[in-house]
C-alpha cells in the first residue's frame, strides 16, 4: 500500500484522529496533554516510511498508546508535586466531536480517577478494550505482550472499577440532583444538603494551591453539608450557573463576571451524591470554560 504521498497521509491521519485523541485523553485525563501527544503522533507519521505500514489505523493507535504510557510515567512524577487533589481536566463532550464520536465508555470523572490507580499497561489495556473494543490479540500487539497477559490486565482493570464504584444513576437523575444541590448550597440549607448526600460523600477540589480552594477532600454527609454551608453567604454571590456536559455527565460551569470560577460535576448512586468534584485549577478550565 503506497502511502508515500503526504496528502494521502493527511487524509488517513485525519480519519483516525478522533480515535487517537479519545485513546490519549482516557489514558492521561488531560485534554491539553492529549492534544500535544496527538500532534507528536502526526509529526512522527509525516516523517515515517509509510510504505512499510500495512495498516495505518493500527500503526497510529499503537504509536499513540505507547507515547501515552510514557507520558503517564512522567505525569506520575509531576503529580507528586501537585498541591492538593488532582482531578481530570474536563472536556465538553456535547461540543467535542473527538470524544463523543465513538463511545462514552471510560470518560466519566469517577472512572478516570479510578484508572489513575492502575499501572500504565493496565490502564491502556482497559481503555482499548472497554472504550474501543479492540480484540485482545491486537491489544497484545500494541503493548508488546501476550493475549493471556492482556486478558489479565483488562480483568484487573474491570474489577478495580466495578469494586470501587457503586452503580451510577442516569444523567437526567444526576442533573436533577445537581440542580437541587446548587439551590441548597446557595441558601446554605444544612438539612436539604445532607438529604442529598450518600453517607460517605466526598467533596474534592482541584486548585493546585489556588487561594480559597480546599487542599484536602472533605468526607461524610454531615461534614460536607457543614463545609458547603460555611461558604454559602460569600462564595455564591453573583455566581452564574451554566449547564454543560463534561465527560458525558451532568455538570455546570460557574462564572462570576467574566471569570470562570469552576466546573462542578457530581457522581451519584441510588444512595445520593457520592462525589462533588470542583475543578478550580484555571489551567484546566480552558477546554470548557
Amino acid at each position: 500500500m503506497g502511502l508515500g504521498d503526504l496528502d494521502e497521509a493527511t487524509t488517513v491521519f485525519t480519519g483516525v484522529r478522533p480515535r487517537l485523541f479519545g485513546i490519549a485523553y482516557r489514558m492521561l485525563g488531560s485534554a491539553t496533554e492529549s492534544e500535544d501527544l496527538v500532534q507528536d503522533v502526526w509529526l512522527r507519521w509525516q516523517t515515517y516510511d509509510r510504505d512499510r505500514v500495512d495498516n495505518p489505523a493500527a500503526f497510529l493507535a499503537t504509536t499513540t498508546t505507547r507515547l501515552a504510557i510514557n507520558t503517564l510515567r512522567s505525569a506520575r512524577v509531576r503529580r507528586e508535586t501537585y498541591i492538593g487533589p488532582w482531578l481530570p481536566e474536563p472536556v465538553d463532550t456535547s461540543a467535542d466531536p473527538y470524544l463523543g464520536a465513538e463511545t462514552g465508555n471510560a470518560l466519566e470523572f469517577a472512572v478516570l480517577m479510578l484508572l489513575e490507580r492502575l499501572t500504565p499497561h493496565e490502564r491502556a489495556a482497559y481503555v482499548l478494550r472497554e472504550a474501543f473494543d479492540y480484540p485482545y490479540g491486537q491489544i497484545a500487539d500494541i503493548l508488546g505482550s501476550t493475549e493471556p497477559a492482556v486478558r489479565q490486565l483488562v480483568s484487573r482493570g474491570r474489577k478495580h472499577v466495578a469494586g470501587e464504584r457503586k452503580a451510577p444513576v442516569s444523567t437526567a437523575a444526576q442533573r436533577e440532583l445537581l440542580t437541587t444541590f446548587i439551590t441548597a448550597a446557595r441558601s446554605g440549607d444544612l438539612a436539604a444538603l445532607e438529604k442529598l448526600f450518600a453517607a460517605e460523600v466526598a467533596s474534592i477540589s482541584d486548585g493546585n494551591g489556588a487561594r480559597q480552594v480546599s487542599r484536602r477532600a472533605v468526607v461524610g454527609a454531615a461534614r460536607v453539608a457543614k463545609y458547603i454551608a460555611a461558604f454559602a453567604d460569600w462564595w455564591w454571590a453573583g455566581v452564574e450557573v451554566r449547564f454543560v456536559t463534561p465527560n458525558g455527565q451532568a455538570g455546570v460551569v460557574l462564572h462570576r463576571g467574566g471569570e470562570t470560577l469552576a466546573v462542578l460535576a457530581i457522581d451519584a448512586s441510588e444512595e445520593g451524591i457520592e462525589q462533588l468534584l470542583w475543578m478550580m485549577n484555571p489551567e484546566k478550565l480552558g477546554a470548557i470554560g
